[in-house]
């Protein structure tokens, strides 16, 4: 990223540009278009709202966790009427729950159903596939629209073979970059509906960075030094090859979760099958401060592990384990949190380090 900035209106750039535009598309699985923006992922989030939807539409979301409950916050800010499925943050969102609402909705009242694909705040991850499938089966028209921003380059995602509307990402998370860059990947769909939105757009409207990105430019001044790590990224992940990046950050979230279950505590998520592979959430054990955990291992270790989120503040600590990540690192991070919970005096047995250890040496590169 330490380059010179070039012209974003020149010939050099517009190479650039198209290249990036065009490497996108495997990473979200979509022969469709991705726009980018400079934004941070509430940027995308904004995009994908106002581009689909009217003033008074109603929208079906599911409680899976804080993010969630931000996405919520930003679609009610646009006069937009949300159902908003409860949940106990510790579970994906339900198809049971998916299916009895629209179900329900004969009159197709919902213009959208949006789901956060991997919550941070949880460690949990929900299935579109299912989603979609029982969209397909209740026969509903609605637009999917799903928040990747911590699970992209990191956990399988499919745009397109999941019948995806929008996908909203960031680049800070699986992307391996600052903060800065947002992503809106979009169906024909989804193209069509923007057409006939009645939400107010200029920064955001799609077809203006279309029209743009047809000659590998943007209508406003890029993030041009975001856009040179961009095109690493996307080097790195494609050398490697998805399927692979995809294998070792399920390694690293099995090894991750068996130093957990050996320190005798408990994982946020309560399902196996929505175990997140880019970061797991604990709780701590009763009596005991995550937060207090936390400073001692940043003091002692000059490791930061993730806070507890709103719901969970207070009674949990996240170990993050995505993006430019390798086993020797996990080791040092799962070592760094050992070694804190003893200094702390929390409650746990020891051996978290040497099973995940075995864990990695079991399943293999």
């Amino acid at each position: 990223m330490h380059r010179a900035v070039i012209d974003h209106r020149s010939q050099e750039f517009s190479q650039l540009g198209s290249e990036i535009l065009e490497n996108l598309r495997p990473l979200f699985q979509t022969a469709g278009p991705v726009i980018i923006y400079p934004s941070s992922g509430t940027g995308a989030w904004e995009a994908a709202i106002v581009n689909t939807l009217s003033a008074g539409d109603r929208v079906l979301m599911f409680e899976t966790g804080h993010f969630s409950q931000l996405w919520r916050q930003l679609v009610e800010r646009f006069g937009i009427a949300v159902d908003y499925v409860p949940g106990n943050w510790r579970r994906g969102a339900s198809v049971a729950d998916l299916a009895s609402r629209l179900d329900a909705d004969h009159n197709h009242t919902y213009k959208a159903v949006m789901v956060v694909h991997n919550e941070t705040s949880s460690g949990v991850t929900t299935s579109i596939a299912d989603l979609r499938q029982q969209m397909n089966r209740s026969n509903h028209p609605a637009l999917l629209m799903v928040d990747t921003i911590s699970s992209l380059g990191s956990i399988d995602y499919r745009h397109d073979e999941w019948g995806v509307d929008v996908t909203v990402a960031g680049s800070q998370k699986g992307l391996m970059l600052p903060p800065g860059l947002s992503f809106n990947a979009v169906s024909d769909k989804a193209l069509a509906a923007s057409k006939s939105a009645g939400l107010p757009r200029s920064y955001w409207d799609w077809q203006e960075m279309l029209s743009f990105n047809k000659n590998g430019f943007f209508p406003t001044t890029p993030a041009t030094t975001l856009l040179y790590g961009l095109q690493e990224a996307l080097k790195m992940l494609h050398e490697e090859g998805l399927p692979n990046v995809f294998r070792r950050h399920q390694r690293h979230g099995e090894a991750t979760r068996t130093a957990v279950r050996a320190w005798g505590l408990e994982i946020v998520c309560e399902d196996p099958r929505e175990y997140s592979s880019a970061l797991t959430a604990v709780f701590m054990p009763e009596g005991h401060d995550p937060d207090r955990l936390r400073s001692i291992i940043l003091e002692n270790f000059d490791m930061s592990l993730g806070a507890g989120l709103s719901k969970l503040a207070g009674k949990v600590f996240r170990i993050g384990h995505l993006g430019s990540f390798n086993d020797l690192m996990l080791a040092g991070t799962l070592s760094g949190v050992e070694m804190g919970l003893r200094l702390a005096g929390v409650p746990h047995q020891p051996g978290g380090v040497t099973a995940a250890l075995a864990s990695l040496a079991a399943i293999g590169h």
